[in-house]
């Protein structure tokens, strides 16, 4: 068992050897917490597998929940991570944050461009560092600062208004969260072995998933802050869109903290 952001997991590794018909294949099926059961829901099993000569990676759920070899193709283990991917920007409330945050002090089409390409690199490279097992650090410590990511910025559109308080620091600043965002992602994935070829796929597309729809999220959101600063809501706008996020992460940075034993 192990834990991340205080929720548990199992990680599970099977050997088998079994001879079978000639000609015939394997499958791999999950029924792990069906979503029948009335205290979990929407599982997903992440499976690496080396069989019949193939190796790849796939993600099992309840409604798809048997992987079998032989019927496989790349495109499938692309897909699958790339929804991935996207499913955890979008559940991760906390990357939502710090992306409205970050685009609430936005001020041009190319503040966010640049401020969304800095981020995109940094965390791209934590990310393939960490979920590759180049790098590792605890989710004790990447959650908090995660959280103390978002309050930063939040606090630096309260505190601008119509001035971008972070200035010439706003491009290190979002690429040093990014790095750290990035170990945020890798965590979701729990890989820290040597990465293969097939391992890799899975990583790009995961990552990819993630970029979409965070281009996704900034094509929705920017035009309509342009729209909402030019009228004379702005001023309070700002305040009413950041002071939840600074409240709301200020508890995500407390609670995340390790109590001591």
């Amino acid at each position: 068992m192990r834990v991340r952001d205080k929720v548990a997991f199992a990680v599970l590794t099977y050997a088998y050897a079994c001879e079978g018909e000639a000609g015939g294949a394997h499958a791999i099926s999950s029924a792990l917490f069906p979503d029948s059961e009335s205290f979990v829901h929407s599982t997903e099993t992440l499976v690496r597998y080396e069989l019949d000569g193939t190796k790849g990676s796939a993600v099992l759920v309840a409604k798809d929940p048997t992987l079998r070899i032989g019927e496989r193709r790349a495109s499938d283990q692309i897909w699958e991570f790339f929804l991935l991917g996207a499913e955890h920007l979008v559940f991760g409330i906390d990357h939502i944050f710090f992306l409205i945050a970050l685009l609430i002090g936005a001020r041009r089409l190319r503040d966010v461009v640049v401020t969304a390409s800095a981020f995109t690199v940094a965390h791209s490279i934590t990310f393939l560092l960490a979920a590759m097992g180049v790098v590792d650090v605890p989710g004790e410590i990447v959650e908090p600062i995660i959280a103390a990511s978002i309050i930063v910025v939040a606090l630096a559109n309260l505190l601008g208004r119509e001035d971008d308080k972070l200035g010439k620091w706003r491009l290190p600043i979002v690429f040093a969260f990014g790095l750290v965002h990035g170990l945020g992602f890798a965590g979701a994935l729990d890989i820290d072995e040597s990465g293969s070829w097939e391992l890799l796929l899975s990583l790009l597309s995961f990552n990819v998933g993630i970029e979409m729809t965070q281009l996704a999220i900034i094509a929705v959101l920017f035009p309509l802050l342009v729209l909402l600063r030019r009228t004379s809501a702005s001023r309070w706008a700002v305040a009413a869109l950041s002071v939840p996020i600074v409240a709301v992460s200020l508890y995500w940075f407390f609670d995340r903290i390790p109590l001591p034993l």
